[in-house]
């Protein structure tokens, strides 16, 4: 694990040096290619994103997500009114009396000779 751990350290300075020293030789470069790299990485997610909407039925989709955002709208009416009507309801409780409870005195003088059975 800790050969693991200086490997990719290692290869992090690694980078770092190398992304300095092309910062210090060439910045323009370095802003196109990283200007044409986060194009590259927004064209990608654009076509995923219209693959997966194809894929899984765009006005289904859009039920389902309404009536849920209806649910959780409802759920919050719901819990908020209940949590108003509690507030009155809550009274202090009335402290509960103890148990009466009586001892039931046996012969205790004629205890069992635990050893002999």
């Amino acid at each position: 694990m800790k050969v693991r751990n200086w490997i990719i350290s290692g290869i992090f300075i690694f980078a770092v040096i190398g992304l300095g020293s092309y910062l210090i030789n060439n910045p323009v470069g370095l802003f196109k290619q990283l200007l044409f790299m986060g194009a590259a990485v927004a064209a990608v997610f654009i076509i995923y994103r219209i693959w997966t909407n194809r894929s899984q039925g765009g006005k289904e989709k859009n039920a389902f997500a309404k009536a849920a955002k209806q649910s959780k709208l409802r759920a919050k009416k719901r819990k908020s009114a209940s949590q108003s009507t509690n507030h009155f309801r809550n009274r202090p409780l009335r402290k509960r009396s103890t148990a009466h409870l009586t001892v039931i005195e046996g012969k205790k003088s004629k205890k069992k000779d635990r050893a002999i059975f």
